[in-house]
């Protein structure tokens, strides 16, 4: 039961810390720092999908596929993010969110 407090402690401890620094990354850094982050959002979800193979407690199994649907979902949209921001520097003449 204390490796589980100790999780949720670390979890909120990792959030907020997460909040400080964005909300004080002005806004013209912030989409060229999400691009940047693709790369370690890619890190937490092999470390969320680690946490899900070692997790015993069906608590803990529910928590770790929480973790990896949310990881997912945060390099999906890092991605997704990033591509519509590099289509509006593209000299083709394409409009964002056109087909190919």
């Amino acid at each position: 039961m204390t490796t589980l407090w100790t999780a949720v402690y670390i979890a909120m401890l990792a959030a907020f810390t997460g909040y400080v620094v964005i909300s004080r990354v002005p806004v013209i850094l912030h989409t060229p720092l999400m691009s940047g982050s693709n790369f370690i959002h890619g890190i937490v979800l092999v470390g969320a999908m680690v946490a899900l193979g070692l997790a015993t407690t069906p608590l803990e199994q529910a928590i770790g596929f929480v973790a990896v649907i949310l990881g997912a979902a945060n390099v999906t949209g890092g991605y997704v993010v990033t591509e519509r921001i590099l289509q509006m520097f593209d000299r083709s003449g394409k409009k964002p969110g056109k087909g190919a």
